[in-house]
């Protein structure tokens, strides 16, 4: 009984339960498409090939080491979730993916070693995304197209009315805190590292998270 209660407060920072924290979390994550294997017969699956290449030529080279190589190929799949977050399309955040790991390449003699890899990786996917919208001229981020493999897939009709019902309150957030909640709840990274790719103070991170969750756990009857 005792740890049960104990597991029921709110973590440091946080005005909802851990439980109902982590149901908005685990809702999040099955909303979100993983994208965890790369066909080799696509335009990123060849891009890999080719960049496996680079990288063990640049280690042998001592360009580069092998630990950055590791996890740069390692941090492939959440990049790419991250990506269809954000474009809402599986093409085009394969493409961009691609473009992330080309820009990586050429500014590689940047990283720091022992720095966050994670965080200078998402940073320039979200970077090149901007600027991607700012050519286009899109003000609203569209993230519809992102949830369609889920909904579509829903093995029922409560499931899907459900889906539905989170993506609607998910979209009703403001756009940093939506941006912010999913960094932290679905990309899984660190309140630093969210800070560093979003670029403000990590006491905003955590009260961007904090009111995005008691928002949606509102307008889903959670709390």
């Amino acid at each position: 009984m005792y740890l049960s209660m104990i597991s029921d407060e709110p973590s440091p920072g946080e005005g909802l339960p851990r439980h109902v924290q982590d149901l908005i979390g685990r809702q999040l994550d099955g909303l979100i498409p993983r994208m965890d294997t790369v066909d080799a017969d696509t335009r990123l699956g060849r891009a890999l090939l080719r960049l496996r290449a680079a990288l063990l030529d640049a280690e042998a080279e001592r360009q580069v080491t092998k630990a950055f190589g590791d996890e740069l190929i390692a941090l492939v799949p959440r990049l790419r979730r991250f990506a269809r977050m954000r474009t809402g399309n599986a093409a085009e955040a394969d493409d961009m993916v691609q473009a992330t790991l080309m820009r990586a390449w050429e500014r590689r003699s940047q990283f720091q070693d022992g720095t966050n890899l994670v965080a200078w990786l998402f940073t320039i996917l979200r970077n090149t995304h901007l600027n991607q919208r700012k050519r286009l001229r899109r003000e609203v981020e569209d993230v519809d197209g992102a949830f369609a493999g889920a909904l579509s897939s829903a093995p029922d009709q409560e499931h899907r009315v459900a889906l539905f019902e989170l993506q609607a309150a998910l979209n009703d957030l403001p756009e940093e805190q939506r941006e912010t909640l999913l960094l932290v709840t679905v990309d899984g990274l660190k309140h630093e590292e969210v800070a560093a790719v979003l670029g403000c103070q990590v006491g905003t991170v955590k009260s961007r998270v904090s009111r995005a969750r008691e928002r949606l756990a509102m307008a889903l009857g959670l709390s």
